[in-house]
């Protein structure tokens, strides 16, 4: 069958009255929602809202938190290994640190740890994929930072903590906020290529719920940008890497502190053992769970590993009720739905519209009412566009961004969307382009302080598998910022933690407790935990078109 270039006749008629209503919607303001008004939608459309897609979780030091099913299936698991397999007595890396994970957050960790003068001898990063094979290569619209004279950190602080519905932990948004700046500095001396104007000034875009614009883009690649520049430092000062070897289990001395991991050398099938004085855990999110059946942006391996294998040692979880959809992601063609549409297009202007050309909300409102209201319009009023494959989204209007800003702003600023959509003879320059909600980010996680230490001594978190920073939703842009700032912190202060820690014998008698309150709780299952890869096989393979509604 002919691959289908562009869009059908039929969508070609919804794209006529976008096209009619544009000039006028040029003209147009469109008011935030209240606060009122947001909390009514959520509660009405916002997929987290449902009480059927979360039960409680029976096991472990947060029993009693309610989890999306998907999660707690993998903490209601079986740990991978069994204790008995694996040969202790034989230690194949010893090291000072250990990090679990090698995209964003595990590489500024590695960093800054040798920064703090631990040397790169004494270190070890290990990742289930490639160094870099992450969501942090992924990111595309940009990372916050108030740096303007008009602008400024606890304005910063009020956004994201609003954002977050003012459930996230404080000193965690303080950190968060207060830091930025100078990860802004850093990137910039690193060599990190941030959109400028002609006289060097860094050029700044809104993002949905900020008061500001304190956007930092490298053009709509951004978490490529920073990955490249760090990912060279971590190269030049030579951070050893292991690849294709994810940790399957967390090990603990007789002390009660983590003391290194078990590794499974995914092309060999062999274990490694690996003691340290203190672990990083890095390993991003769980976005390949795909949650209520959405689609997702995210890459291959972020399958909530980490969450296990923190769970099991005893760490405290949080705010894992809460998962973040993006609203725009893509609807049409089939062959990329669920990919990114980042944010930046609504920043520079771009407008969602249903199928008549009617803008139904302000375009930057924060990620979860603005998600709730498209899911709205399409299942709601039933004003979507159906796609041939019976998919429903919403139209992003782009072309309206050269109309606002000049023609060339499109593919100057969102080159890399250009060329995902030119790909299926889509001209975003032209024509609009289709949306809807997609599996974005995991808002909760592992519960860290602003030391970035988890509640089990030795053991340290950042980037998306920690939570706390976030609360209930994370506003644009500080996914980017979190990584580098708790990755930072995680690596600062494991390396003091280091100097005043001897690991004693090691032991995995942690896992056969897990084992043990699995069977008192009375989950009876043969899953078991970590994932490592999702399963697309057979029954198991989620349809891109599936109908979560």
């Amino acid at each position: 069958m002919e691959m289908i270039r562009g869009y059908p006749d039929y969508m070609r008629e919804s794209i006529e009255k976008v096209e009619k209503t544009r000039p006028q919607r040029l003209k147009a303001t469109f008011k935030a929602m209240t606060l009122e008004e947001r909390e009514q939608i959520l509660n009405e459309y916002h997929p987290d809202y449902k009480p059927e897609a979360k039960r409680d979780l029976k096991i472990g030091p947060s029993k009693g938190q309610r989890l999306p099913h998907e999660v707690a299936d993998l903490l209601e698991a079986h740990p991978l290994i069994d204790p008995d397999d694996v040969d202790l007595s034989r230690v194949d890396y010893d090291c000072d640190i250990l990090i679990i994970g090698g995209g964003g957050a595990g590489t500024v960790a590695a960093l800054w740890a040798h920064y703090s003068g631990v040397p790169v001898d004494r270190m070890l990063m290990t990742t289930k994929l490639r160094h870099g094979d992450s969501n942090s290569m992924m990111a595309q619209g940009g990372i916050q930072a108030a740096d303007r004279p008009e602008d400024s950190p606890p304005r910063h602080y009020l956004d994201a903590i609003g954002g977050g519905h003012f459930t996230n932990k404080p000193e965690l948004v303080k950190a968060l906020t207060m830091d930025a700046p100078a990860i802004i500095q850093w990137h910039e001396e690193l060599g990190v290529m941030y959109d400028k104007d002609d006289k060097g000034v860094m050029m700044e875009l809104s993002g949905g719920g900020t008061s500001r614009k304190r956007m930092h883009s490298a053009r709509d690649y951004t978490g490529m940008e920073i990955m490249r520049a760090i990912r060279d430092e971590a190269r030049n000062i030579e951070v050893p890497v292991l690849e294709f070897c994810p940790a399957v289990e967390l090990l603990k001395d007789d002390q009660g502190r983590v003391a290194g991991a078990v590794l499974f050398n995914m092309e060999t099938d062999q274990y490694y053992v690996v003691r340290a004085k203190a672990v990083i855990m890095a390993t991003g999110g769980f976005g390949r769970l795909h949650i209520q059946g959405f689609a997702t942006t995210n890459h291959y391996g972020a399958t909530a590993d980490g969450l296990v294998m923190a769970y099991h040692v005893g760490a405290n979880l949080i705010d894992l009720d809460s998962v973040q959809y993006h609203p725009t992601g893509a609807a049409y063609p089939e062959q990329i739905v669920g990919l990114l549409v980042t944010e930046k297009v609504r920043g520079l202007g771009a407008q969602p519209v249903n199928k008549n050309g009617e803008l139904f909300v302000f375009p930057l409102e924060p990620r979860d009412v603005e998600s709730a209201n498209f899911i709205r319009e399409c299942y709601g009023r039933d004003n979507g566009i159906i796609t041939p494959t019976g998919m429903k989204g919403v139209w992003l209007d782009s072309p309206m961004i050269d109309d606002l800003k000049g023609e060339g702003t499109i593919r100057k600023n969102l080159a890399a969307m250009v060329r995902m959509f030119e790909r299926f003879g889509i001209d975003m320059t032209k024509d609009p382009i289709l949306v809807f909600p997609t599996l974005h980010y995991q808002n909760g996680g592992v519960e860290i302080n602003d030391k970035a230490e988890t509640s089990v001594p030795g053991l340290f978190a950042g980037g998306e598998v920690e939570g706390g920073v976030h609360g209930k939703n994370r506003l644009m842009g500080n996914s980017l910022l979190d990584y580098n700032v708790f990755g930072r912190r995680a690596g600062i202060n494991a390396a003091e933690y280091v100097k005043k820690v001897t690991p004693g014998k090691l032991s995995l008698d942690h896992a056969r407790k897990y084992e043990e309150a699995l069977k008192n709780a009375g989950v009876e299952t043969d899953r078991k935990a970590p994932m490592l890869l999702p399963d697309y096989r057979g029954n198991h393979v989620l349809s891109r078109a599936l109908d979560i509604f």
